[in-house]
């Protein structure tokens, strides 16, 4: 398997669209749920802003298919949804390994999809320590929330990743685990 990483372009945006749409809350299966979902919808205009502006999405392929994709963008670019907003207000509850997070000094991964057709394989882990290497050159902490009903997602970002639970929150009705990490070994 001849997984390739990259940087995405313009010219990616209708596959991961397209795979983002599978795995989206509102268009998912009920019987895919169980193995983790996206909340946030995107749009062609939202991930178009993401590459121009953020250079912040990263996408994994096989034989030219985009199976999977990490998200990743400043504070800033995020704060269009009032979910980000909140964080960006609450960002100084936590620590990451002693440092306070900041706007400044942290940016929010994620969200993060990978086709069903080639979880398992260390998908997953690849685009995720690929994003976080290019995240790194501008950022020296990630900063994440997981839904608490989606444990799939909770179990591998804890047990796959640099990841640990920093706080948890509540926000519109709903109970996250808020995550961090630092970007660059010291």
């Amino acid at each position: 398997m001849n997984i390739e990483l990259k940087v995405a372009t313009l010219n990616d945006v209708d596959a991961v669209l397209a795979l983002h749409y599978r795995y989206q809350i509102d268009s998912i299966s009920e019987q895919d749920k169980a193995d983790g979902f996206i909340t946030t919808a995107f749009t062609q205009a939202h991930l178009s802003a993401l590459i121009s502006d953020e250079q912040g999405l990263f996408i994994a392929t096989l034989d030219g298919e985009v199976v999977a994709y990490a998200m990743a963008a400043s504070w800033v670019f995020w704060s269009q949804w009032p979910m980000f907003q909140y964080m960006v207000k609450h960002l100084d509850d936590s620590t990451c390994l002693g440092d306070t997070i900041t706007a400044d000094n942290s940016y929010q991964y994620g969200p993060v999809c990978v086709d069903k057709s080639v979880r398992g394989l260390g998908v997953f882990e690849k685009v995720f320590h690929f994003s976080l290497s290019e995240m790194a050159k501008r950022y020296p902490i990630m900063v994440t929330f997981i839904n608490k009903i989606n444990p799939r997602s909770y179990q591998a970002h804890t047990r796959k990743t640099p990841l640990t639970v920093i706080n948890e929150f509540s926000f519109n009705n709903n109970q996250y685990y808020k995550l961090a990490c630092k970007t660059a070994t010291e």
